[in-house]
């Protein structure tokens, strides 16, 4: 096979991989744009109605302890993987009955009355109970891409994004689960945050499995470039929908064209998939090595292809491993690049955007058309980010993005408080979008799909989880941070940008001594460095 058709094979079966990665922008950025519409649909009819709101907040107080019952069942899963059977089962134990008691006194035992911050956390949860979804689906990601497969778990991402689409668009049409309609719009995001959550493992594991280990750092940086095209796509289609529209449409119908839209690409993504192969890997551990082969043909010369085919098989001689096969070290550090590409508050600025602009004193339009040069932003320097990370390293540009992202959001928080909005405010977050895209966006999900050894690559599914359980947590605190009355009389909206500030500087503490360089390795090479450890 000629170079030329090679080349053409990686980048087919890498922009259609990447296509999950671009539903998975445009699922949670669609919401930004809804954010007053749905306030007001939802919440605002329950302040004029007090026997509404009642029943409302029961049911909100039973969906939200169902999801707590769920994530909590996936992550003693986790324990178990990690623990003996006693020891997990003590540790699940004492987090239930502790956790338990905190959940009861603090939030079920309220009354069913529509205060102010259970307002503000109606709101946060209907902007971020797609992450719930996440979660689910980044926990299920092990066990689909190993049982159903890589190609096989995206197919099913594609169909939870057009049962999203549809139901979130016209919740009360398709209203089968016995509640009203608040109910049923966060069980539709749910859904679509399940499909995200495969994409957002299965994606990167998909590119980064079927890549020459040379360009791989490259290509799997094509994943975040999808996902933040799939954002500005959704920004200009959000624009498009209400330029020159009033806000009673808006808030009536508008709302629902952002999200039945992304139908379309949901469609494409499914369609393309049927036409890609199974990655090597997957297909070694099935006993399909002649297929592997064939594949690992196509996309590299057939000196390196029987090579990999022999790392890949040495690699599994042991298919499963314990996960603490490798020690802590390599888990932890996982863990934290997940916890921390969200605790910087990236998400805030994503799903908010239009309401942060607002809160300056913009009009829809306006705020629309700047989170488009948000979006633009994002694009443009992830796109930077892609041609450097397999020159530059991973670990320098993670650094410089933590220092300057600090800045940007200490910054921001301070023209908040001084109130000196504008231009100056706007110039921080747009600093801050472009060092969050060349560093923390793209290469946080390279080093997820480099740093786990084959033998227990199902630790990323967990650390894809908790990247999405602190996307919930972020999400969710926001409008109570934000929105709080108390907190805006004393620092005028710029205490939670501080925190995110605050954040980052502990990031680049982390990057500096924790963090090892990826750049260049393959992933059997990986694993000896954890053996070395």
């Amino acid at each position: 096979m000629s170079q030329s058709q090679t080349k053409r094979i990686i980048f087919v079966v890498t922009a259609v991989a990447s296509l999950g990665g671009l539903l998975f922008g445009y699922d949670t950025a669609v919401i930004s744009g809804a954010v007053g519409s749905l306030e007001n649909q939802f919440i605002g009819s329950l302040e004029k109605n007090p026997n509404d709101a009642v029943a409302a907040i029961f049911e909100f107080k039973v969906i939200i302890s169902l999801c707590v019952l769920a994530i909590g069942a996936l992550f003693t899963s986790f324990i178990f993987k990690f623990f003996s059977f006693k020891k997990s089962l003590a540790i699940t134990i004492v987090f239930f009955l502790i956790g338990g008691l905190i959940y009861y006194f603090q939030f079920l035992s309220l009354p069913g009355i529509l205060t102010e911050n259970l307002k503000n956390s109606i709101l946060g949860f209907m902007v971020s109970s797609a992450l719930v979804g996440c979660i689910i689906g980044a926990s299920m990601g092990d066990k689909t891409a190993n049982n159903l497969g890589r190609r096989n778990g995206l197919l099913l991402s594609a169909l939870l994004f057009l049962l999203s689409a549809i139901g979130s668009a016209y919740p009360e049409n398709l209203n089968f689960f016995g509640g009203d309609d608040l109910s049923a719009f966060i069980v539709y995001r749910i859904l679509g945050g399940m499909g995200v959550g495969l994409a957002s493992m299965l994606a990167p594991l998909y590119i980064a499995e079927m890549a020459p280990a040379r360009i791989r750092g490259k290509l799997v940086s094509f994943n975040q470039f999808a996902i933040v095209t799939g954002m500005l796509v959704v920004y200009f289609v959000n624009y498009t929908i209400v330029a020159g529209q009033t806000e009673t449409w808006i808030n009536e119908i508008g709302w629902r064209y952002m999200f039945f839209s992304e139908i379309i690409p949901a469609s494409l993504f499914f369609f393309s998939l049927l036409f890609v192969p199974k990655t090597p890997r997957y297909q070694v551990m099935k006993g399909n090595e002649k297929n592997a082969l064939e594949v690992l043909e196509k996309m590299d010369n057939k000196e390196s292809a029987t090579r990999i085919l022999l790392e890949i098989k040495n690699s599994f001689n042991v298919k499963r491993a314990h996960w603490l096969s490798y020690g802590w070290t390599v888990i932890i550090i996982g863990l934290l690049l997940s916890i921390f590409q969200q605790f910087v508050g990236i998400n805030v600025v994503l799903y908010y955007a239009p309401e942060i602009f607002k809160g300056m004193g913009m009009e829809t339009d306006a705020s629309m058309l700047q989170t488009i040069i948000v979006g633009a932003i994002n694009m443009l320097f992830t796109v930077l980010a892609i041609f450097t990370v397999d020159n530059f390293g991973r670990k320098k540009l993670m650094l410089i993005g933590s220092v300057v992202m600090a800045i940007s959001m200490i910054g921001l928080g301070t023209v908040l408080y001084l109130q000196v909005t504008g231009l100056s405010a706007l110039l921080f977050m747009l600093l801050y979008i472009a060092a969050f895209a060349m560093s923390w966006g793209p290469i946080t999900w390279v080093l997820l799909s480099e740093i786990f050894p084959n033998k227990i690559k199902g630790v990323m599914a967990v650390a894809v989880a908790v990247q999405w359980l602190a996307n919930l947590v972020v999400s969710w605190t926001f409008p109570l941070m934000n929105n709080s009355s108390t907190l805006t009389d004393l620092f005028n909206n710029g205490f939670s940008y501080w925190i995110y500030g605050i954040m980052a500087v502990l990031s680049a503490g982390f990057i500096w001594w924790f963090v090892p360089e990826t750049k260049g390795k393959t992933l059997e090479e990986m694993e000896i460095l954890w053996d070395k450890k």
